[in-house]
């Protein structure tokens, strides 16, 4: 199960291996009291929900320091995957619904994921500014990028554009061409990569990375 992702990231310390094979009885477990990950997706934890999460983390080596938030995160993804890749960056995670946040709390203390932080409400609410956005398709692109367009810090961070890293399924082309069209940001700053350039398995044949730059 977990050898599934030591086979993509195979320079792992022992620390972050131990606290990725964690994951799943953690979930297990709290999976049972309340629908963090769909049932029939259990059997697949680590294939449908870390590893997807970390496709991310295949597309950019956050900076040390760096602030990323996690919108809509649900059970905790990518965020809870994420922060452990990325131990020196600081992890927001948000999301409106009280028992989901209790729960991806109880993970992130369970594992001493002294990087993360979580909230419960909506994004729209939320203070500060980030270096990144990360999300797993919570809304369509031309509805969420209104949402958090100004929780991003502007211009470069060691040479990286800042920016949104948006995880989703699909023909995103139009969905990309809305969603510009909506805040006025020009279609260069969109770019989609494909998933399965990275990681083999067909699940991942339609999956893609969307970044807007900011």
């Amino acid at each position: 199960m977990e050898e599934l992702i030591y086979k993509y990231f195979p320079n792992l310390t022992q620390e972050q291996k131990s606290k990725i094979s964690r994951l799943y009885p953690l979930y297990a477990e709290w999976n049972e009291k309340i629908n963090l990950i769909s049932r029939k997706d259990v059997g697949n934890f680590y294939l449908r929900h870390v590893l997807h999460s970390l496709a991310i983390a295949k597309n950019i080596n956050f900076p040390q320091g760096t602030t990323i938030l996690d919108v809509g995160t649900g059970g905790g993804f990518p965020g809870i995957p994420l922060a452990i890749i990325f131990p020196h960056s600081e992890f927001t995670l948000c999301d409106s619904i009280a028992k989901k946040i209790l729960a991806v709390s109880s993970v992130a203390q369970s594992l001493s994921l002294n990087n993360v932080t979580t909230v419960n409400d909506r994004v729209e609410k939320i203070a500060g500014r980030f270096d990144f956005v990360v999300s797993r398709a919570v809304a369509n692109l031309a509805q969420f990028l209104p949402l958090v367009w100004n929780r991003l810090n502007t211009g470069k961070i060691e040479h990286l554009s800042r920016g949104i890293f948006y995880l989703k399924g699909g023909e995103l082309n139009e969905e990309m061409v809305a969603g510009a069209k909506r805040m006025n940001i020009k279609m260069e700053n969109f770019s989609k990569t494909e998933i399965s350039q990275w990681f083999s398995e067909p699940w991942f044949e339609d999956k893609s990375i969307v970044f807007i730059k900011r």
